[in-house]
Parts: C-alpha cells; structure tokens; sequence
C-alpha cells in the first residue's frame, strides 16, 4: 500500500506541478503578483518565500493551487489604487484569458515533452502481438493466427500502438511475424474497423498447460529433454499436422510457470497426436483425460446460478448446451450470443464422471449492455509479456511525432467526453484519485516507458477538464472573460454568485461520481 501511494504522488506531483507552473509564468510575465505557489492542499508540511511569493508543499497530494494578488472579482473594488496594477482582477481580458490558460497549456507542453523524450532515448514497450485469433473472424481468414507479432501496416514499420494510427483510411496489408519469419498478410479493410477488431483481440495467451480430472497439472512441451514455455496453448493449437507432445507434471504453482519461475517438473508421457485443427488438437487431448487448465473452476459465486444447481470449485467444463467448449473465455463468448432468459445446459467432469446441469443465467447490466453470467471464476494463467526496445528516435523527428501523439491523444480525449456527454459511454468510467493512482501503479510496475506514456495521456486529460466552462475551474474564468465581451462589460455580483454556487455544484456531484466509482470497482 505504501508503495502504491508514493507511486501515485510521484505520478501525480508533475501533473500538478506544470499546471500551476503554467498559470505562474504567464502570471510573472502579465506582472500579477503571485502570493502563494503550492503542490497539494492543506496544512503546509514545508515552506519557504522567495521574491514575494510562499512557495509550498502541502499535506493533500490530490492537487495544487496558486495564490494570486486580487483574484476574487467580487472584492476587486477593495484593492488600493496603487496595487492595482499587481491584482489579477484589475488585468485587462487580454491577460486574464492567458493566465487562466496557461495551466492547460502547461499540460498540452508536458505531455509534448514526455513524448518527445520518450522517442528520444527510445521506449521500452510490450511487443505488439495478436492474442488468440477465432476461427471464422475476419483476421482469421486473412491468414492471422494467435500469437503472430504484428510489424507493420500498410508497409510501415509499426513499434508501438500509437503507430497504428494514421496509416491511411484502409488497411490493405499487414506484416506479422511467425516463427522467426516475416508474412505479408493482404488485408482491404477499414482502418477504423481494423482497429476495432484489433482491440478486441487481448493479447493474452494461456499458458500450455492441461488439467486431469484428479486436478493435476501438466505442461505440453515439443521438447523431449525439459518443459518449455516458448508456444502458448493457443499457438500450440494452431499446428496441423503429425506432432510429438511430451508431457510434463507439474509439481506445484502454475503460476511459477506463468512468471519463468523455478517449477518442479516429471515426466508422464510421450502423445503423439496426427492434428487438422484447432478442434482436433482438443479432442485428442480430451482423449488422453487432458484439459485447458482454464476450464477449472476456480470458485462459485454464493447463491449465484451456479451454485444453486450444485456446480463446484474442481469441476472441469466440458461444453455448453453439448457444444464442446476449449477456453474460458469461448464460454463466456458463447453464453452472450445465447437466448435471453432461457435455460442451458452445462456438462462438467467430475471425478471422472460427467455431469450435465441446466443453469438460467442471471443478467446483469454492465455499460449499457445486457450480460449474462452464471457465476463461475476460471483458474486461467497467461503468458508473461515480453518486451521490446524501440530505436531512438532524431531530435527533430522524435519532435514531430510527440507533436502527432499529443494532437491524437487530444482527440481521443475529447472524443471520450463526446461520448460520456452523449450516453454512448457511461458515467460508471468516470475514474478518480483510486482509479488513477491503480493505473500509475500498474504502469509502473509493467514499465517506465508505459508509466510516462500514461502520465502524459493523464496530463492532456488533466487540461482539458479544466477547460471544462465550469465556474471554479479554468474553463469557468474564460467563459466569464467571454460574458463580459459580450456583456461590454463586468458581470454583476449577483450573476457571478449564482455562477460560482453553480460550478461549485457541478465540481462536487463530478467528485462524488468519481469517488463512488473508485469505491464501487475496488472495494
């Protein structure tokens, strides 16, 4: 916990700092003096003043703040004469509208510089791979296959997902590499719907590692000398053909496996195995009383749908409704595309015996959408992600590409606000201090390079929602620097009471909704 909390004020505290730092500069060249200068909220732990200004650290981390000399409107009247030129509210609206603005751009630049920085020195980045391809899917037929490393679209060179876009309206070719080979694969599709479908394929790719019905483990190996972790069971699917299959028992934690840790192994068996498809490589294995591992049931939800028929933790799922089922997540697929409200019927291994049950799944609402589940949790485990190193990157070019980042980056964020605006997405992804502090966590544990990325895609979302026109944040003094142009002058004090009591309320339900989604997902 205390790691993850200094993560997040490491993550947080340059975001805060380039804002207020944006709004001081331009506060210092306009000649308003800034009185307090100050990363976080609250009781001041550390202080100390410098030219006029309290510089400050405070106990909070959720943010910052400056002070400037006169910046309450409604108490403009009160300044002296002779201190107006120093008083924020006595500036013309030429110099308001850039000090207010100089926060957010402060944001636009750091996301620019980490971008840039990142390109310079070259980023450590996972390899961009496809995870388990289904046959009948539009990649499949174009000659994709899971675990294929993706190289370049449309001939260019592609190093990490921000390289994807921007490769022209239609994706006519892709390069994958396959075995230490590289493949021209010829696509004519949509760039929009290429990425669409490329997203929706996780890169995640189980382990090769089988399950008996006693709930023993065994690893699949093409190597007759030692287990090996090379081919994911998804890869290993993938090839036809007359094969040799070693298997291997293993003697503790999958998870070891999983993570290239130290996993004590025996040997059981040679299987030699003559395989057309993905189909057959299941059912001979299934022969050979042998499973994917994540058909497990790990656990059963209390009282869900499951669990009142009597399925158990232990028991292998072996089809739905006598389709024969080979992942996790083909069930869970397969159960969406069924009739609502209507039962099915569940075969399971247990103890050597199968088991049928009829289940009627519960629906539940997540995003906007229908689902249905039955209350059971896989004991899936995945392939580790490997990691690449980009090549650096020239001054210049490593500038021009951190520019193109930063307008798309821009984009998508505004284009999720669109969508929040207009329901496509719902408010439950609103995400506050928890949400953000798991992602710097997560970040930085998978890589620094991921870790900047985020922060600056954080940062560019940081300026835009200031720039929201609610009155208390940025956006709210340049929308009443736009009032008075039209107004042709001040606004009236009552106006801007209502407005600030407005903003005020706008801030705090926002706050309340984040803060409830945090609680709601993680506790």
């Amino acid at each position: 916990m205390l790691e993850n909390v200094l993560i997040f004020i490491i993550f947080l505290c340059p975001l805060v700092f380039f804002h207020e730092l944006g709004h001081f500069i331009f506060a210092r060249i306009f000649g308003v003096r800034v009185e307090v200068f100050s990363l976080g909220f609250g009781p001041k732990i550390f202080r100390f003043k410098r030219g006029g200004t309290e510089y400050a650290f405070s106990l909070i981390p959720l943010g910052g703040y400056i002070k400037m000399f006169g910046d309450d409107p409604l108490s403009k009247d009160a300044i002296p004469e002779s201190e107006r030129k120093y008083s924020f509210s006595w500036k013309n609206k030429w110099a308001r509208f850039w000090i207010v603005f100089g926060g957010p751009l402060a944001n636009m630049v750091l996301a620019f510089l980490i971008f840039w920085l990142l390109l310079l020195v070259g980023e450590n980045l996972p390899e961009i791979k496809f995870g388990a391809v289904q046959k009948n899917t539009p990649f499949h037929e174009k000659g994709v296959r899971s675990g294929d490393l993706l190289r370049a679209v449309n001939d260019v060179t592609v190093t990490s997902p921000t390289d994807i876009i921007s490769t022209g309206e239609v994706v006519s070719s892709i390069t994958v590499e396959r075995e230490g080979k590289s493949l021209r694969l010829p696509l004519g599709i949509d760039s929009q719907m290429f990425l669409e479908l490329f997203s929706k394929i996780m890169p995640l790719l189980r382990i090769p590692v089988m399950i008996n019905d006693k709930g023993d483990f065994f690893v699949l190996s093409l190597d007759s000398k030692a287990p090996t972790s090379a081919k994911s069971l998804e890869q290993l699917q993938e090839m036809v053909g007359a094969l040799d299959f070693y298997v291997y028992k293993v003697n503790g934690d999958i998870k070891d496996f999983a993570n290239l840790k130290n996993t004590n192994f025996i040997f059981e068996k040679k299987i030699s195995l003559n395989i057309s498809d993905s189909d057959s490589f299941y059912r001979e294995f299934a022969k050979n009383n042998l499973f994917p591992h994540d058909l497990l049931v790990k656990s059963v939800n209390m009282d869900s749908p499951a669990d009142k028929v009597g399925i158990m933790a232990g028991d292998i799922i072996v089809s739905l409704n006598d389709a024969e089922m080979y992942s996790f997540d083909q069930l869970r697929a397969r159960l969406q595309d069924l009739p609502a409200k209507q039962k099915i019927k569940l075969n399971v291994k247990r103890a050597g015996q199968i088991k049928s049950f009829e289940i009627l799944p519960e629906i539940t609402r997540q995003e906007g959408k229908d689902i249905k589940i039955i209350g059971v949790y896989s004991t899936g485990e995945f392939m580790p992600v490997k990691f690449v190193k980009t090549p650096a990157k020239g001054f210049f070019e490593a500038a021009g590409v951190a520019f193109l980042r930063t307008i798309d980056a821009t984009e998508k964020t505004l284009d999720g606000f669109r969508k929040l605006i207009t329901k496509e997405v719902s408010l439950k992804n609103i995400g506050g201090p928890i949400a953000i502090g798991k992602v710097a966590s997560d970040s930085f544990k998978t890589s620094l390079s991921y870790f900047f990325q985020i922060m600056a895609f954080i940062s560019i979302n940081l300026g835009i929602i200031n720039l929201f026109p609610i009155p208390v944040l940025d956006g709210g003094h340049i929308m009443f620097i736009v009032f008075e142009i039209a107004n042709r002058g001040p606004l009236s004090r009552r106006k801007m009471e209502i407005a600030q009591q407005f903003g005020l309320s706008m801030l705090l339900i926002l706050t309340v909704a984040a803060i409830f989604n945090d609680i709601s997902k993680f506790f």
